[in-house]
């Protein structure tokens, strides 16, 4: 068992999920509960799956953790291109929060990897 806090992958899904919660508040008040829900959902099940992972005994069940993060983070990516092709997001959001859920799905499959090998 871990302390998710020292995992930097966690760091930067944390971030991300902040930058989330604050470009959907722009977003038209009729999605309240349609694409800004689905987008923080997504977004802060990426570090809550992280962080349940880093508690759970063993790797292989960390490792099933990391695939349900792996899930999540490419729904938010999708949910942030919808955003973006229906003008609720300025482009250049977009482009940012796009290379920070890269960098993060990058890193998650690092992870995954050393968790494989480990266990």
């Amino acid at each position: 068992m871990q302390n998710f806090r020292n995992l930097k992958v966690w760091e930067k899904a944390h971030a991300l999920t902040l930058n989330i919660y604050a470009v959907s508040k722009c977003f038209p008040r009729e999605e309240l509960y349609g694409l800004v829900s689905q987008m923080r959902r997504s977004a802060a099940s990426v570090g809550m799956n992280i962080a349940e992972g880093c508690c759970r005994k063993g790797d292989l069940d960390m490792g099933r953790y990391l695939q349900m993060v792996l899930g999540s983070a490419s729904e938010l990516e999708y949910q942030l291109l919808l955003a973006n092709d229906l003008q609720y997001l300025p482009h250049s959001d977009y482009e940012r929060l796009e290379a920070r859920i890269t960098e993060v799905k990058r890193m998650l499959s690092s992870l995954m990897r050393r968790v494989r090998t480990e266990s």
